[in-house]
């Protein structure tokens, strides 16, 4: 079985969609249990560790019924969308089975197996803080959920509903929400404080983890103990409510049976080293991806001073389901200067399906279909020489550094429009400098944290574009390595000894 490395590439797909678009290449139904080799050989070449299908679990009845009133609303990402493209949230999980439209758990079962077969691990999801409003558990279970009264109906309409259990009584059950924004009308938010939940929270969890090698969590945090509390005080039974963390209780049983499981947070908040602490083994980097969109080199450099040991557990992104394409929020130059950067520093890099063929289209996730859009084949070939480079072991083996930058002369101040960090190995060095802005840019890079380049004279080669350079050691570490990047301008470059 293929071992997680330290430094994991993870690319993300939206399986219904990335189904329905090969079944129309195809002209046949695909489904998970059919999916064309060439179409994994191909995920293959990208040099990635990890394959992320979201939203493969039995999808909403009701969720549907509800999506497909806001067809209208869709229609800026499909302008042609019927009610038929329509399929519900993939996060309003009706049943932890693999939809039926999508081939059944046996299909997935198959597809992970041809996966592994190429060296690839099989991420999928977990939604912990709730289920779908007509989930099961609301007529045989409603005590593992939150529920309300007549008031609460009347007084927080978009936070409660009314539904009836198995027994046809009236219950109230509350939507799923966070602490600060009204509930998502197609779910059920669980109680966090219920023990009997929690263990149906874990059999559920250790079926998943029997059928992949790792989970993404949806907004992992709400979970914690302090936070349920801030969002439901007043809503479940304190007498009973656990005293242990729900993650403490879930992830030491699924890794009693699954020790290289990967389990990774999507976090925000601030909460990334809590929930590392809680046994994540990665954790969204949210605050990279605010300041690569509209944040400034300087602020992306404070943020990399962090200790290593907990940088090396975030997950780097420019784009993902959640946030807008990375062509558009970041535009079509900035794009690689911002993932040269994320995909280089410690951590885990998420990459989402079509963020390297430049799609514009921010897909509603209630949707399955997607528009058909032009690639833009230099980002796809920048892309791919990218995650060529990051194959080198001294990424997933080497000690990682982040540079100071000096001016490059006295009233020059465009050193602070870059970013400069590298690995050190052996010999093996890789330097990463990236201009995040439309200005020509300068600066002095100090590598004084690498004193084993001293004595030595060292040919750079940019992994980039092919560009080489020859410079002495001595006059790398003092004054230091001058730096000059064009608009957006990223480098790679890689240290030869030379004779």
């Amino acid at each position: 079985m293929t071992k997680w490395p330290t430094k994991p590439v993870i690319y993300e797909i939206n399986t219904w969609v990335w189904l329905t678009t090969l079944s129309e290449h195809y002209q046949r139904t695909i489904t998970l249990e059919n999916v064309p080799d060439e179409i994994l050989d191909e995920l293959v070449t990208y040099g990635l560790d990890a394959v992320w299908l979201m939203g493969v679990w039995a999808r909403s009845p009701k969720s549907v019924g509800l999506c497909r009133q806001y067809v209208h609303e869709y229609r800026p990402a499909l302008p042609d969308a019927t009610q038929d493209d329509v399929v519900g949230s993939p996060y309003a999980v009706w049943d932890y089975q693999v939809d039926s439209h999508l081939g059944g758990r046996d299909a997935l079962a198959a597809l992970r197996q041809r996966l592994r077969d190429r060296g690839l691990q099989l991420v999928l999801d977990f939604v912990p803080n709730h289920v779908a409003l007509d989930h099961p558990w609301v007529k045989s279970n409603p005590g593992y959920l939150i529920q309300g009264n007549a008031n609460d109906l009347k007084r927080r309409p978009s936070d409660f509903y009314e539904a009836e259990d198995f027994w046809g009584r009236k219950v109230i059950i509350a939507h799923g929400r966070d602490p600060y924004f009204p509930g998502w009308a197609d779910t059920a938010q669980v109680n966090a404080f219920s023990p009997a939940f929690r263990i149906a929270a874990r059999e559920t969890l250790l079926d998943i983890a029997s059928q992949c090698d790792g989970l993404r969590c949806d907004m992992a945090m709400l979970l914690v103990n302090r936070i349920f509390r801030q969002t439901w005080y007043g809503y479940y039974d304190e007498t009973v409510a656990p005293q242990t963390e729900f993650w403490h209780d879930m992830i030491p049983a699924i890794r009693a049976q699954h020790p290289d499981f990967k389990f990774i947070g999507e976090v925000y908040w601030n909460m990334e080293f809590e929930m590392q602490q809680l046994g994540f083994d990665m954790t969204y980097d949210k605050m990279l991806y605010d300041r690569l969109v509209s944040g400034s080199p300087r602020e992306v450099r404070i943020h990399l001073v962090a200790e290593f040991e907990y940088q090396r557990k975030l997950v780097r992104f420019i784009e993902n389901h959640d946030e807008p394409r990375a062509y558009t929020s970041l535009g079509p130059n900035k794009i690689r200067p911002a993932l040269a950067l994320a995909a280089t520093l410690p951590g885990a890099t998420l990459l989402h399906d079509g963020q390297m063929t430049g799609r514009k289209a921010k897909l509603p996730v209630q949707i399955g279909r997607q528009p058909k859009e032009p690639v833009d084949p230099d980002l796809k070939a920048f892309s791919l020489r990218l995650l060529a480079e990051m194959r080198a072991p001294i990424y997933q083996k080497g000690k990682w550094r982040l540079f100071n930058l000096f001016p490059a002369w006295s009233n020059s101040h465009t050193y602070d429009n870059l970013v400069a960090h590298g690995w050190w190995q052996g010999d093996d060095y890789r330097l990463v400098v990236v201009n995040l802005t439309d200005v020509q840019s300068q600066a002095v890079v100090n590598l004084s944290l690498w004193p084993g380049i001293a004595g030595k004279r060292w040919r750079l080669s940019d992994v980039l574009n092919g560009d080489t350079y020859i410079r002495e050691g001595d006059t790398m570490l003092r004054p230091g390595l001058y730096v000059e990047l064009g608009p957006y301008q990223s480098h790679i470059l890689r240290f030869d000894r030379q004779p």
